[in-house]
């Protein structure tokens, strides 16, 4: 989600910047691999520990962050931000963690007063399948706006292994994709 939504940004002419607070490191991976004839996206390396204050003159900061961020971590990135994208899939594990995600963020004091805004986006979704149909079940239980669902599909893998993003691809290529998108990247924007 976060280098897809760093692409979009990038695209609009926006500079952007995204940083990875998880442990993987997936996002700054992608960065490295991504095509020098694209637009740029830079890195932010975030150290643990440390400020996390992009440099000024950049308009959006996509943080990758890892599932179930809490604590002091979570703390120190709540002080940056003023959205948060939740993606949950449509399994019972996915669901259970993102439960569990969502009091966590209750309990913050910025969450509470409204300061930052929350938005949950369905990720690999077929709307035709009953697991579709549990998550829509799930996600009503919460007071949080759902921006749309995702389609299940091996483009985002495959873009992603090249360092690129859905909004990298012609229009053409893209156009369910980004349709879907939409929602997101405006409620982003």
């Amino acid at each position: 989600m976060a280098t897809n939504l760093a692409t979009y940004f990038a695209w609009q002419s926006q500079s952007v910047m995204l940083g990875d607070v998880d442990q993987q490191q997936s996002s700054r991976f992608w960065l490295g691999t991504r095509p020098g004839n694209l637009p740029a996206i830079q890195g932010w390396c975030i150290e643990e520990g440390q400020p996390a204050k992009p440099p000024k003159g950049v308009r959006y900061a996509v943080l990758d962050t890892p599932a179930g961020l809490h604590g002091k971590k979570l703390e120190t990135v709540l002080k940056r931000i003023d959205r948060i994208l939740v993606p949950v899939q449509p399994s019972a594990f996915d669901m259970w963690a993102s439960r569990a995600f969502f009091e966590v963020l209750a309990q913050e004091k910025a969450i509470r007063k409204q300061q930052i805004q929350i938005g949950v986006v369905g990720m690999r979704v077929d709307q035709r399948t009953r697991s579709a149909q549990q998550l829509a079940d799930f996600l009503a239980e919460f007071d949080l706006p759902v921006l749309g669902c995702l389609r299940e599909t091996q483009l985002y893998v495959k873009l992603a292994g090249l360092g690129m993003g859905i909004f990298d691809l012609a229009y053409s290529q893209s156009i369910r994709d980004r349709e879907q998108w939409q929602p997101i990247v405006d409620w982003c924007g």
